[in-house]
């Protein structure tokens, strides 16, 4: 790479402002980040010649502020590691300052140096800007990442620093906040970047999910309550303060002199506000900007608020899924009892469930089911199921009994749903155990040192055929034995025949439960833990056992 060692005064032939330069510069660093070789495009595009500048501190010659120097280390830590880093820096030229767009690389065949490619900043873009934020913005549904999109978008595209912030009553209430005089709206930050920091940095100063207050005489709030976009030179005292508190804020606020509101505005309703900054090194923000600021911003919104209806109908359907889920049940003293749950997919609930009621005399009613599908549907069915279960136990009615009554509510219900069902009652005072299934796949008995016995009892039809009557057996729980009751998803598969899912739960239960005294609730996770590796369907695994 040539050099240019022609003296060492300043060389004043860049071109100033946002004038973009033609031809690139290129520079080489050592493995410590100092200058190795300075080309003469270097040296006219950043006025200083290689004869000062080589052997220097590539931060020395054109980098200021403690926040870039972290930046740049990171780009030269990149590099170290094999990969290619690039960004936008403002940097100190010869005469003055502006911002360059660089690209650092790994020198092929040292492994110990850094290739630099560097071009003065471009003008701000108008219509690319707005192709690339219909291009970028709204990839998902996720709202902190759709906020993460529009900064990535704005900086360093449009601005040199941009945060986004939506008030914290539409988030958390899904209520829009006044922007009336005498009031202020408290706003949380979803994201934030600046041109010419890390990171870190940048989330140090402006930290995402912090909640602030916006008071009427702020620009922020007039913008968000006049519905336009709001241009201004100086932040206000409140958020000097907070900025300059952080490491490295002075320095980053001392740098900038331009600033814009933005309202985001989405289906007529105001649903936050962009706030973006320049720096000395960039033009200040004029009507034109603010027309382009405003068309960012209005797609912007539409996403942001798409993905806040999402999250809102999200938060939801999950509070009203773990609704369905079981409390924590009351274990009578004379038994022990493990249980897991787990759905499949995305689901928080399907139609799997599962109870224990207590019952005079120490005993206790365990049921497990499994109503056919998946989804809210299932989960609508498996409630009224597991509640009228809850219920019938209450009343002591037999095994039978309480499988009849399930299966004349469930064949009366508008989905007309199938489902299946197994209930016990288990009487740890003479280690008994009464069984009715309701189409339901048998439990398994593992007795001490690992054996297992698949129980051979009346299947009976499942619930919702009206099938009239079903079958009790009284078995004897040896002691120490673990009775485990289960649904299909353990076992079934269109991977694995039902025979090969019946035999490795057996195994699998005798090989967790073999040793005597051996924790159930290890065993449970265990189990599911192995068996669900090939699991289509919700997964449920109750084990119980006679304390001794």
């Amino acid at each position: 790479m040539e050099s240019q060692a022609a003296g060492d005064g300043k060389l004043p032939v860049r071109p100033t402002g946002n004038t973009v330069l033609a031809g690139l510069a290129t520079f080489t660093l050592d493995g410590r980040g100092r200058v190795a070789s300075w080309s003469a495009t270097a040296a006219r595009l950043f006025g200083h010649s290689a004869r000062a500048v080589v052997g220097r501190d590539v931060c020395d010659v054109l980098i200021t502020g403690a926040g870039q120097r972290e930046l740049v280390s990171h780009a030269l830590a990149e590099v170290a590691a094999g990969r290619m880093w690039s960004g936008t820096l403002p940097v100190a030229f010869a005469d003055g300052g502006g911002q360059v767009t660089i690209r650092c690389e790994p020198l092929a065949g040292s492994g110990t140096g850094t290739l630099v490619i560097a071009q003065h900043a471009a003008p701000r873009p108008g219509p690319g800007l707005l192709s690339e934020a219909a291009t970028r913005i709204g990839s998902t549904l996720d709202l902190t990442q759709t906020a993460r999109e529009v900064v990535d978008v704005a900086v360093p595209g449009f601005a040199d620093s941009c945060a986004i912030y939506v008030p914290e009553r539409l988030l958390a209430a899904d209520e829009f906040a006044s922007h009336r005089a005498g009031h202020a709206v408290v706003v949380r930050r979803l994201a934030a970047r600046l041109a010419d920091q890390s990171s870190a940095v940048t989330d140090g100063l402006l930290r995402p999910g912090e909640v602030l207050v916006f008071s009427e005489d702020t620009p922020w709030f007039q913008a968000m309550a006049s519905g336009v976009p709001v241009v201004f030179e100086h932040l206000d005292g409140e958020t000097i303060e907070r900025i300059t508190s952080r490491p490295g804020g002075p320095q980053v606020a001392a740098g900038y002199t331009s600033f814009l509101a933005v309202p985001l505005v989405a289906r007529g309703a105001v649903v936050g506000c962009a706030s973006f900054g320049r720096t000395r090194a960039s033009s200040p923000f004029g009507p034109g900007a603010a027309a382009l600021a405003v068309e960012l911003a209005s797609r912007a919104a539409v996403c942001i608020d798409n993905a806040r209806l999402y999250n809102r109908e999200r938060r939801t359907a999950l509070a009203l899924q773990r609704s369905l889920l079981p409390g924590r049940p009351e274990v009578p003293a004379g038994l022990q009892v493990a249980h897991r749950y787990v759905p499949v997919g995305a689901s928080v609930v399907g139609g799997d469930w599962h109870d224990l009621v207590p019952l005079p005399g120490g005993r206790a009613a365990l049921i497990v089911g499994d109503a056919m599908g998946h989804g809210p549907e299932a989960a609508a069915v498996m409630v009224q199921l597991r509640t009228a279960a809850h219920t019938l136990a209450d009343l002591e009615l037999p095994p039978e009994q309480v499988l009849h009554r399930l299966d004349r509510m469930a064949a009366g219900l508008a989905a007309a749903p199938f489902a299946t069902c197994v209930y016990t009652v288990i009487d740890p005072s003479d280690g008994s155990c009464v069984i009715a299934q309701a189409g339901h796949l048998p439990p398994v008995l593992v007795l001490p040192g690992g054996a297992t016995q698949v129980l051979d009892l009346p299947p009976g039809l499942p619930l919702g055929l009206d099938a009239g009557t079903f079958q009790a057996s009284r078995i004897s729980l040896p002691p120490g034995a673990t009775l485990a009751l289960y649904t299909d998803g353990l076992v079934e598969s269109r991977a694995r025949a039902f025979d090969d899912g019946m035999s490795a739960l057996r195994e699998t239960l005798g090989s967790a439960l073999a040793q005597p005294g051996a924790e159930l609730g290890t065993a449970c996770e265990t189990v599911t833990e192995k068996l669900r590796e090939h699991g289509e369907d919700d997964i449920t695994l109750v084990l119980v056992r006679i304390r001794q």
